[in-house]
């Protein structure tokens, strides 16, 4: 049975500490790289998408809709004693 000297042991488990190092680099980039490709093949998000379409806000009830003319319908059969707002004084319902 050969003894190793201490030294020698620091230097061996420095190496594969530094080994390590290195692939731990590599496997996080292709990692990264691999969940970007998947985020890509996911498509879109229907959850945003909707919640990005609802543009118009009543100032009243602060429900949110897609268009300006269901925002009259709602405005006039929800509020009917509240002025009717200028953007929507136009907009045929």
């Amino acid at each position: 049975m050969v003894c190793k000297p201490k030294a020698m042991l620091r230097v061996q488990v420095a190496k594969l500490n530094m080994a390590r190092g290195q692939q731990k680099i590599q496997s996080q980039q292709k990692n990264a790289k691999k969940q970007a490709e998947n985020k890509k093949k996911q498509g879109h998000d229907q959850k945003a998408a909707a919640k990005a379409a609802l543009v118009y806000t009543c100032a009243v009830c602060r429900t949110q809709m897609p268009d300006p003319k269901t925002f009259k319908q709602h405005f006039e059969s929800k509020h009917p004693k509240s002025p009717l707002p200028p953007e929507l004084v136009d907009v045929e319902a």
